[in-house]
């Protein structure tokens, strides 16, 4: 039986906590040459998105980078599967976050016949073998699958359809997961039996209420890591130097206008 909705205090209060092991977390991949990829895949509204920004928000864009690629160009459908998500795999000292991943082959491009059977079945049989040798060659590979119910995922959809901060996130694709949950459930099933592997396990997070699942997911990154306290050299900040005599010559920019007066 699952637990109530987590209140706002006690999930801040945890957040921040977790979000402060994540720059430690951060910073031992860097001082160790480290590769992490972190893959973020799951139902249409489950909270992936949410998630990824509460991971990445106090981490250093240019060690950790979220990856969404958009659909493939006419040239990429041409290469071999995997070959484009090869470029964005992290080099020693970085962190991917992957907001989807190759496992659009199995579900999406699947469900909407963006693929034929054959490219299906091949990925399906690739896929486990591309990962090995990912981790073999020293890359730690963690997979996150969100879940969340059909009552609430058409919940979060009319709410992203009311809401114009937020109606971007819904499309066409999206709204056809509804008409479609059966068989996306199905190619969910098929791709855990064939990806669901020693070497890159699955881990299914419910995404029912999303500070729950953001709290566990995290939760659970770190404690499949092993990182450590890094020692930072000691910063000081120097006195400032007396004037020189530099005068600034009369600015040529334009100033940005405040318009912040009747704010208070």
């Amino acid at each position: 039986m699952s637990a109530g909705k987590l209140s706002r205090k006690p999930y801040e209060k945890r957040l921040i906590r977790l979000q402060a092991e994540l720059v430690k977390l951060q910073e031992w991949v860097r001082a160790e040459g480290r590769r992490l990829v972190v893959i973020f895949e799951g139902r249409d509204a489950a909270g992936k998105g949410g998630t990824i920004q509460r991971v990445a928000q106090y981490l250093n864009p240019r060690v950790t980078r979220i990856v969404a690629l958009p659909a493939p160009t006419e040239r990429q459908r041409t290469q071999w599967y995997f070959q484009r998500y090869v470029e964005h795999l992290p080099a020693a000292g970085e962190i991917v976050l992957f907001d989807r991943s190759w496992y659009n082959r199995a579900g999406v491009e699947q469900v909407m016949g963006f693929c034929t059977q054959e490219e299906y079945t091949r990925f399906l049989h690739q896929c486990p073998i591309f990962e090995r040798l990912l981790v073999e060659d020293g890359i730690l590979l963690r997979k996150y699958w969100f879940s969340v119910s059909d009552t609430e995922q058409e919940r979060r959809f009319r709410d992203r359809l009311e809401d114009p901060m937020r109606r971007w996130k819904l499309s066409a694709m999206d709204l056809e997961s509804i008409t479609r949950w059966e068989e996306y459930s199905r190619a969910k099933d098929e791709m855990m039996v064939h990806t669901h592997i020693p070497e890159a396990p699955w881990y299914e997070v419910e995404g029912e209420d999303k500070r729950r699942a953001r709290i566990n997911m995290i939760s659970h990154l770190l404690s499949t890591v092993p990182y450590g306290e890094v020692e930072r050299p000691p910063l000081k900040i120097p006195p400032r130097p007396a004037p020189t005599g530099y005068r600034r010559p009369p600015r040529v920019e334009t100033p940005v206008p405040d318009v912040t007066g009747d704010l208070g």
